[in-house]
């Protein structure tokens, strides 16, 4: 029996453990009440840089003690080297974030040293970032901070756009990688003929072709696809401007955009070509009470159309001087009204088409062997309406349909795009048609939510019948502002229409002898919206 190690059992392992954990908690409660009571009588001193080193060692997500540290360095005596003082607080939050890489408060105090230190070397930190990337490549703490120290190092875009290479050639599962690439390119490859497009088409064509190879590499991994969805423009719209009416006969106004901003601020400046008295910002109120940021903004006032002004233009200066524009389609006495059709991604020359339509068939091709990989479908559907969104619409919808099955963790995902997609259609047809005072049909496309309410805050009438629509969705619909009659028959629930102030409504419809009604009563331009 002698020299044989005792194996302890799992009981005595647990007590054991117990008994560490319980002297541990002691030993915390001790120093941070001594820290609480000279943080109470403002003695930041040496003792007190060494027992919040004592406590962040072991702990570095203390953010109070990382204050108090700041505190004692700043009030450190007179003639104290301080280069050396920040030297040595560099090493310790190193020694922080070899505990914890992803420490959140190591990294911010790391910025406040050499932010105030005498002299920074930002090299070093750049240094620094490649080695911790080498221990792992996917801290998106360390990228986040890589970008900051870069810029203070001077590092060119080629060199960084180098690194990114080699990071994502040796695991193309770097979310953070690919991220920082889309930084970089507008940089160094910027689209000059369109500036709107975030890259050159010919550079385009290498990205494509680099994230088919990352993404077939392992199909099941979602970092390349995202970043592709990034390459075909599926990232959130910039703002803009969404919709304009003004109706002199009802005395209101409605001007909307297609992101919420605070019109109350004072910074913008706003033109409208046709109507003097729309110009004044400060007049403008949310369509939504109690919100201070809003899609969608409502003045009311005698208004004077001035009929000969052509073209028509509202114009909006933005606080850091981007000019947003729209232009009225329509002036007359009456009023005026303008609708910019959203951009639903972009439009792509022939060449780019080409390449996506190859990627659609390696797509297709991959899903003859794996038919539930949800990457796959998700994506082919994104190219297909790259392509050709109103020829692919039916395709595109039975690829939805099957991820809510294969995918059934994120089915409302599925159901809120395949939403997106079917009111992109009609709404681009409605804009096409121009007229833009009229009623729009929304009606059996099995919608879960609507999309796009600020580009309809000009008609007057609503179909939203025969979808899936719960209360919800009802909150957006507070945009349609210039909403007479909205149907919303036959939806997934009884709807609590309460909710909507809608100051122009006259009718809401939630059942099939109403809507008869209705089809009698409405003039012969908008009957198709009721079934």
């Amino acid at each position: 029996m002698h020299g044989r190690l005792k194996v302890r059992t799992s009981a005595e392992e647990a007590a054991r453990k117990k008994l560490q954990q319980q002297q541990k908690v002691k030993m915390f409660r001790a120093a941070m009440g001594r820290i609480l009571e000279k943080k109470t009588a403002q003695e930041h001193d040496a003792e007190m840089m060494e027992l919040t080193a004592k406590l962040l060692s072991s702990n570095p997500d203390i953010a109070t003690l990382w204050n108090l540290r700041r505190l004692c360095i700043l009030a450190r005596p007179e003639g104290e080297d301080s280069s050396a003082v920040f030297d040595k607080d560099l090493g310790f939050t190193e020694m922080c974030l070899m505990v914890n890489p992803k420490s959140y408060c190591a990294w911010h105090h790391r910025c406040w040293i050499l932010e105030n230190a005498p002299k920074a070397d930002w090299q070093k930190e750049v240094d620094l970032c490649t080695k911790y990337l080498k221990l792992d490549e996917r801290n998106f703490h360390c990228w986040d901070y890589r970008r900051y120290v870069v810029e203070k190092a001077g590092v060119t875009p080629e060199k960084e756009f180098a690194f990114c290479t080699e990071k994502i050639e040796k695991n193309f599962s770097n979310y953070s990688s690919w991220h920082y690439r889309s930084k970089l390119l507008p940089l160094l490859y910027p689209n000059v003929e369109d500036p709107s497009r975030p890259i050159s088409e010919e550079k385009l064509k290498e990205e494509l072709e680099l994230v088919l190879t990352a993404a077939f590499t392992d199909p099941n991994d979602s970092s390349a696809w995202f970043y592709q969805r990034w390459l075909l423009g599926y990232a959130q719209p910039e703002l803009d401007l969404a919709a304009c009416r003004i109706d002199a006969m009802q005395n209101l106004a409605v001007l909307s955009f297609s992101k919420p901003i605070n019109l109350s601020t004072g910074g913008y400046k706003l033109t409208v070509s046709c109507c003097d008295n729309c110009n004044d910002v400060s007049k403008w109120m949310p369509a939504t009470d109690g919100n201070t940021f809003d899609t969608t903004w409502t003045l009311r006032s005698a208004f004077n159309i001035k009929q000969d002004t052509n073209p028509g233009m509202v114009s909006i200066i933005t606080p850091d001087t981007k000019e947003l524009t729209l232009q009225l389609q329509t002036i007359q006495a009456e009023g005026a009204v303008g609708v910019k059709k959203p951009k639903f991604g972009y439009e792509f020359g022939s060449a780019i088409v080409d390449v996506l339509k190859a990627q659609l068939a390696s797509c297709l091709e991959l899903l003859e062997y794996e038919p539930d990989s949800k990457w796959t479908l998700l994506t082919a559907a994104l190219l297909m309406k790259a392509i050709d969104r109103r020829g692919y619409h039916e395709t595109i919808r039975q690829h939805l349909t099957k991820l809510e099955t294969v995918d059934e963790l994120r089915k409302g995902y599925y159901l809120d795009l395949a939403s997106k997609w079917a009111i992109e259609n009609r709404l681009e047809q409605w804009i096409e048609a121009g007229k833009l005072s009229e009623g729009i049909d929304l009606s059996g496309l099995q919608l879960s939510v609507v999309h796009y309410t600020s580009y309809l805050a000009t008609a007057n009438a609503i179909n939203l019948s025969e979808n899936r629509l719960v209360n919800r969705n009802l909150g957006v619909l507070r945009d349609l502002v210039f909403c007479r009659r909205l149907n919303l028959t036959n939806n997934a629930e009884e709807l609590d229409t309460t909710v909507l102030k809608l100051p122009l409504v006259e009718e809401i419809i939630q059942n099939g002898n109403e809507q008869q009604q209705l089809a009698k009563e409405l003039p012969t331009n908008v009957e198709s919206l009721v079934i």
